[in-house]
């Protein structure tokens, strides 16, 4: 039987009670606060929107802070470095904050060790700018929890955004204690779609993708129907002993 990666992370703690797919939220907290509670399964952060925050906010530590004190939930903060070692130290500083806190680590040479490392600790990890299926080899091997193939990119170069996701579902098939396929760089409802669709155990997209996810035409059109015909019974004195706002 095929299994997630049984680290002691907090992912693998939430995913275990078979939710479905993690819809990870990025951007800024003050626009994230009112999404994360809708299901959410968590923040995730990048060293572009980590720029923009520590403009707004101030220090890095303190963007994490803020991150932490608006939800429950994990919080995967992006680190970068020039080595293993100091992907390391740069870690320690984040999950010291918080047994939240997930370490999102590019797909690097010195990435690699970082992995193996971090795994032999229980610490969770998301590898991310992964764009080939011999990356996602690698990193999986190494220990990495998550494997990010980027969409978007490939889109915009006339590749197709999600052949990755899909070559990654079919590689990990059969293994025992295999990464979560998680879609990185989401910023259209269609590419979640395909993600979705082709395999993703995740995808990660902005508040307003969030919102968009949810409209569809008919959608709007049946549920005015039954809500017409909910009113109709209020309106009639039928709905006596429930709390109708109308």
């Amino acid at each position: 039987m095929t299994q997630q990666n049984h680290n002691r992370g907090p992912v693998a703690k939430e995913r275990s009670a078979g939710a479905g797919p993690a819809i990870w939220l990025a951007g800024d907290p003050a626009d994230l606060e009112k999404w994360l509670p809708l299901g959410a399964a968590g923040i995730v952060t990048n060293t572009v929107v980590l720029n923009q925050m520590v403009r707004k906010y101030g220090q890095i530590v303190d963007v994490a802070q803020r991150y932490l004190d608006i939800t429950d939930k994990p919080v995967v903060m992006e680190i970068d470095g020039h080595s293993t070692e100091e992907l390391l130290r740069v870690g320690e500083v984040f999950t010291r904050l918080s047994d939240r806190i997930i370490l999102k680590i590019p797909c690097t040479v010195h990435g690699l060790g970082a992995f193996r490392e971090l795994k032999s600790q229980g610490v969770e990890t998301f590898c991310t700018t992964v764009f080939s299926l011999t990356q996602a080899a690698a990193v999986a091997q190494a220990g990495a929890t998550h494997i990010l193939p980027f969409c978007e990119p490939v889109k915009e170069v006339g590749g197709d955004p999600t052949q990755l996701v899909r070559e990654c579902a079919a590689m990990f098939r059969g293994w025992e204690h295999r990464p979560y396929i998680t879609a990185a760089l989401v910023r259209s409802v269609d590419t979640a779609y395909r993600a979705l669709r082709d395999g993703a155990d995740g995808i990660i997209i902005f508040w307003n993708i969030f919102q968009e996810m949810m409209k569809h035409p008919l959608t709007e059109t049946w549920n005015q129907t039954f809500l017409d015909e909910w009113n109709a019974m209020h309106d009639a004195g039928l709905l006596e002993g429930v709390p109708v706002e109308h």
